[in-house]
């Protein structure tokens, strides 16, 4: 970790999120009935139902068929349930239990938010949507992404680091909320630099990232301290994670996309993309937004923002002082 000291904040240790459950473990799985799919949550199956004792709707993750028994797996559910119950951050999502269901496969369950991921947002604006485009500007977008950086400053002096920031983990709700899920990867303190890296696909990963117009997901915002797998993975990776969403939020475009996978890598190690403002000159990007991006996806970690927190204030200052989109103030 770097950039600030984290004696005033309690850490969150590797002994405390990856812990087998203790045998005398015991929950009432019945309580829950009226169980419904919902959209799939990264690696895991989220069901919505009813907790009938307190008679609120929740969203229960688990490990979908042929996965329930892999120690891997269950590590990593565990461990992204007890992470972001010990958050309990604002926008993280609020996580009520770990249990098992009556087969005995492991299960969290966590607040129900009814809403769309980012990445379902930035498509449809894209796409020249303009309920969506109306809806979402250019400043309640820069909020969102404020929102997350509140979240991940707030991991970061907990000895957290997220490394798989990405539209799809961004939750915003129908009433404003946003949440930064999936935390199942992260790297806590007491954690080699090389464990968990499952974010990083090996030798024998296939070229081509587009297939079937599937979204090629994770390479698109690994940083290249993820890709090469040194120097090790601290906060400023989820920094350079979250200059790579400014920018797409910004160009309407990921800076690093290749038509293959070697070739996206390659861009992230070697290849510095031009500012969004000379990608997209018909969308009037200020410089200040310009500014943040392109430190924030510097090559060398040194080079970009030394904390989440210098981001949040930059884009604050930008807010306060520039005029939005149509030349009114900011709202």
């Amino acid at each position: 970790m770097t950039g600030h000291t984290h004696d005033q904040y309690p850490g969150i240790f590797l002994s405390t999120t990856d812990a087998a459950l203790p045998e005398w473990f015991s929950n009432d799985y019945q309580k829950y009935a009226n169980f419904h799919p919902m959209q799939q949550g990264g690696k895991g199956l989220l069901f919505a139902c009813d907790d009938l004792n307190l008679g609120r709707a929740v969203a229960i993750k688990t490990l979908p068929a042929g996965e329930e028994t892999c120690p891997h797996e269950i590590r990593r559910l565990l461990r992204e349930a007890r992470i972001t119950a010990q958050l309990a951050h604002p926008n993280t999502i609020p996580v009520y239990e770990i249990g098992k269901t009556c087969e005995g496969q492991i299960y969290f369950a966590m607040k129900k938010v009814q809403g769309e991921n980012l990445f379902e947002v930035l498509i449809r604006i894209a796409r020249g949507d303009e309920q969506t485009k109306e809806k979402y500007p250019l400043d309640r977008l820069l909020d969102i992404l404020q929102q997350v950086c509140h979240a991940l400053f707030y991991a970061h002096n907990h000895g957290v680091i997220h490394r798989d920031i990405k539209p799809e983990n961004i939750l915003v709700g129908i009433f404003g909320e946003v949440y930064l899920m999936d935390w199942g990867v992260a790297k806590v303190w007491g954690m080699p630099n090389d464990e968990g890296d499952d974010l990083q696909p090996d030798a024998e990963t296939p070229a081509h990232i587009t297939l079937a117009g599937r979204r090629p997901g994770t390479p698109l915002y690994m940083s290249p301290e993820q890709v090469r797998g040194n120097p090790p993975v601290d906060e400023r990776s989820d920094i350079f994670s979250i200059g790579v969403l400014l920018y797409e939020i910004l160009a309407q475009r990921e800076p690093f996309r290749g038509p293959t996978l070697k070739e996206t890598f390659a861009n992230i190690l070697n290849t510095m993309p031009e500012p969004p403002s000379q990608i997209c000159p018909e969308r009037c990007i200020a410089k200040e937004l310009d500014a943040i991006c392109m430190k924030a996806i510097a090559k060398r970690p040194q080079d970009r923002f030394s904390n989440v927190q210098q981001i949040i204030d930059e884009i604050e200052r930008f807010r306060c002082c520039a005029p939005s989109e149509g030349g009114d103030p900011p709202k």
